[in-house]
Formats: structure tokens, sequence, C-alpha cells
């Protein structure tokens, strides 16, 4: 694991103890990344079947994955009410680069506003979305 991989487990928030749900994985993840979070948060990352309520939901989306919409809406299925939820997009350039007002149109609608963007890993952007304040007061 390099230390800027280290670096940015820490920035996206991921915390010794965290619950860390992984989605959207497959073969172009940036595995430093995933490294480094399960390193900080102390053990491996949960998969959309789990019981367990996860602090951050990793999700990982290339243009041509379906519907964000519907995968937004399942990352939230098992989010702690403060939880968050890391969109991790390829960048600009790359193969399956999702455009940013395509984010922009479709958190609102799924329940999440974005808060802001990070350069999450080499070839990976990271958009970070939560519940907004008001919907998390009314749960």
């Amino acid at each position: 694991m390099s230390v800027d991989s280290a670096g940015m487990a820490a920035r996206l928030g991921i915390k010794p103890g965290m619950v860390v749900q992984e989605l959207g994985w497959d073969e172009d993840a940036d595995e430093d990344l995933r490294d480094a979070i399960i390193e900080l948060s102390g053990g491996e990352m949960v998969d959309e079947d789990t019981d367990e309520v996860a602090d951050v939901v990793i999700l990982w989306w290339r243009e041509d994955d379906g519907d964000l919409f519907d995968a937004l809406t399942d990352a939230i299925t098992s989010l702690a009410d403060e939880g968050v939820v890391w969109l991790l997009v390829p960048k600009s350039g790359r193969p399956g680069h999702v455009e940013p007002g395509d984010v922009t149109e479709v958190a609102p609608t799924a329940g999440l506003q974005q808060t802001s963007s990070v350069s999450a890993a080499k070839d990976w952007s990271g958009i970070r979305l939560v519940s907004p304040k008001t919907a998390r007061n009314r749960r």
C-alpha cells in the first residue's frame, strides 16, 4: 500500500472500527485504495448482503453500470444516519467516465446531496454524498 493510498483512505473519512460497505467492485477498482481502506478501518469491507449498518459506503460506478439512481438507492439501504456514500467514478478521459452533471442530477432524487469531490486514486474521482440534515432529523 502506498503512502498516497493511506492518506486517501483517511481523506475519505475512514477511521478504525468503521463498517465500510463496498458496492460495484470490478477488475478496474483501485486495489491500493481498497487495501488502505481495509487497513485503516481494521476489518474487511462488507458487501451488499450484510446485515451490518455501514458508516461508509464505497460505490464504484462506471457510465455503463446501469441506473445510477437505483445504485444510490441501494447504497443508502444499510447506511447509518450520519453515514457517507463515496461514489467513485473513473476520471475524465478514462473508460466509463461519468459526467458530473449526471451525479448532481440523480443524487437529490435518491435522497442524497453532494458535499465535496476528491481525487480518490490514480484513475478514480470520489464524490462525497450524504443525506441532507433535514431528512436525517425526520427519521
